[in-house]
């Protein structure tokens, strides 16, 4: 058994029956199946375990990287010193406030939400269905598709800031824009979120829901680890179709590839190491820049 480390130890004595994992590979919690070890990864359940974890990495100057379910980070091949805190299914739960509103907890799967707000006949979250990762997540980045974003339709959100203080953010004081919220800008994580729906019949809103999810498998390399979309969409075209024509289809570097199915994609063929994606990255916003003069710029979030 290795010898703890001393952030380790002092984690260890000071986060009580928290769930802690030691050296726990970051690509067992990314959608890209990419990244070594983390020093330390913590689970917690509850608001007041996240406190601890903030209170505890104040007092030994350690900034802990937040993980929601990993769909949008390229984690490092070697691994990560310090903590990451991971909310996926941690911070959980999820409650109707009134006929319209719905409170959902940060570490819930924008798939589960989408779910649940349609079994209450609450319309406004199908585009939402089939986006990977958290609301948590999904927040923080004003994730979107088929035309939707999260920003539509929050109201409010619920923060917990570096110090461990909780503050209540209306839609607009969020400051969404394209895949982007204010919480980008500052050191703060979303605990729960309440979005305001529309009352819809149930069949209706499922019908929607499998729409969407049929263009997104038949559209989409949904069988290989990938991050969702490689680059932000850039003003006034896409970016799959400046790559498209480019010539990049099934560009490869290493075991990393722009998908033959979808441009915007970048997969994981199997043995992909974080360097493979991001000279893949690189290289491809590189040839699209000289055939069009548009730069792409990464939508994947590069630890």
């Amino acid at each position: 058994m290795c010898e703890l480390t001393a952030l380790q130890q002092k984690f260890s004595c000071g986060c009580g029956e928290m769930d802690l994992r030691f050296w726990e590979p970051l690509a067992k919690h990314t959608s890209f199946r990419i990244g070594g070890g983390a020093e330390i990864m913590a689970f917690p359940k509850t608001p007041e375990e996240l406190y601890q974890l903030l209170k505890l990495s104040n007092l030994l100057d350690c900034n802990p990287a937040i993980l929601g379910a990993g769909t949008n980070v390229l984690a490092p091949d070697e691994g990560m010193n310090g903590l990451v805190i991971c909310l996926k299914d941690c911070l959980n739960g999820m409650k109707q406030l009134d006929e319209t509103h719905l409170q959902v907890m940060a570490g819930v799967t924008m798939a589960r939400a989408a779910v649940f707000a349609a079994g209450l006949g609450l319309g406004g979250m199908e585009f939402a269905h089939g986006i990977p990762g958290t609301v948590g997540g999904g927040v923080y980045m004003n994730a979107g598709a088929y035309g939707g974003e999260l920003g539509q339709i929050v109201d409010q959100v619920e923060i917990m800031d570096d110090s461990g203080n909780i503050h209540c953010l209306s839609r607009e004081e969020m400051h969404f824009s394209y895949r982007h919220s204010r919480l980008e800008e500052e050191s703060a994580i979303v605990l729960n979120a309440t979005f305001a729906l529309t009352p819809k019949p149930e069949a209706e809103i499922r019908a929607v829901m499998k729409e969407l999810m049929g263009k997104r498998t038949a559209s989409q390399p949904l069988d290989l680890p990938s991050a969702g979309s490689a680059f932000k969409r850039p003003v006034g075209g896409y970016a799959a179709a400046l790559i498209d024509e480019a010539g990049l289809r099934g560009y490869r570097v290493g075991g990393a590839a722009i998908s033959e199915k979808h441009t915007g994609f970048a997969v994981n063929l199997g043995d992909a190491t974080a360097r493979d994606v991001r000279n893949l990255l690189e290289q491809v916003s590189n040839i699209v820049y000289e055939r069009s003069g548009v730069r792409l710029e990464p939508e994947v979030r590069i630890w």
